[in-house]
């Protein structure tokens, strides 16, 4: 019945409620991330960290057609595209572990986001052309936040080859798919 359609975009930043304005989404957005003139922008709220979520939804003109077509659930709803960073924090929720690691690796981009119990330690997305360079700035961030892999579960939302699963799991606690 719901239906989430990921938007793979690496123009993205995510702004404190308190400092968010639906007037200013687009010059939040360019102070982080470079638009061209022709990028829509977009903002979701995401309750859990008390942040708004500002994203470019400028995906090329094929794909866009398409996706300009409503999607519809079986209970006749609308469904939302979101970034796919959106579906990582959410899952973010989820995690039972202390040390919650969520990532996608898809279209030569790493989305990565890393929370120590409730506190969002970091939401990134880095240019990962090849499954090795995801791994160095997986590993990268972990040590920047003094995580250590070998206690540490990390969790994937999209599925991995099964030698990148096992590349992983010569130094992950655990790897899980969610």
């Amino acid at each position: 019945d719901e239906v989430d359609i990921a938007l793979m975009t690496p123009k993205f930043t995510l702004v404190p409620e308190q400092f968010y304005s639906p007037e200013r989404v687009r010059q939040l957005l360019s102070e982080v991330v470079e638009l061209t003139e022709g990028d829509t922008v977009s903002s979701v709220y995401v309750p859990h960290f008390g942040a708004w979520l500002l994203f470019s939804n400028s995906i090329g003109e094929s794909l866009s057609r398409v996706l300009a077509q409503t999607v519809f659930t079986t209970s006749g709803e609308a469904a939302q595209v979101l970034p796919e960073i959106y579906y990582i924090l959410k899952a973010l929720e989820t995690c039972p572990e202390y040390n919650k690691i969520v990532a996608t690796w898809r279209d030569g981009y790493l989305h990565l986001a890393i929370a120590q119990g409730k506190s969002l330690q970091l939401c990134n997305v880095y240019k990962a052309v090849d499954f090795t360079t995801a791994e160095y700035f997986l590993f990268l961030a972990m040590k920047t936040l003094q995580l250590n892999p070998e206690v540490s579960t990390i969790s994937w939302r999209m599925p991995l080859a099964p030698e990148e699963e096992m590349s992983l799991y010569r130094y992950f606690k655990a790897v899980e798919r969610i």
